[in-house]
């Protein structure tokens, strides 16, 4: 089965954001620029945060339950 979208790579997307706050934290860049970066660290945050977000509603934990595997879906610990 081939994807029609291709989400984007967390590793990707986290290395872009790295590269961004690099060039900003140089101080360098003319106020045009440096909202366009910005703007772009802003997106590949949200990119990131998604993916995260997405992964963790993924995750699944294994309970061995009467002798045989069974899978829950996982649940963050909530306090009381």
């Amino acid at each position: 089965m081939a994807r029609t979208r291709k989400a984007p790579d967390f590793e990707q997307s986290l290395s872009q954001l790295e590269a961004v706050v690099e060039r900003m934290e140089q101080g360098d860049l003319p106020i045009e620029e440096a909202l366009k970066a910005f703007e772009e660290g802003v997106k590949l945050t949200r990119e990131c945060q998604d993916i995260l977000q997405q992964t963790e509603q993924k995750v699944q934990v294994l309970v061995e339950q009467q002798g045989e595997m069974k899978t829950r879906p996982f649940q963050e610990e909530q306090d009381d």
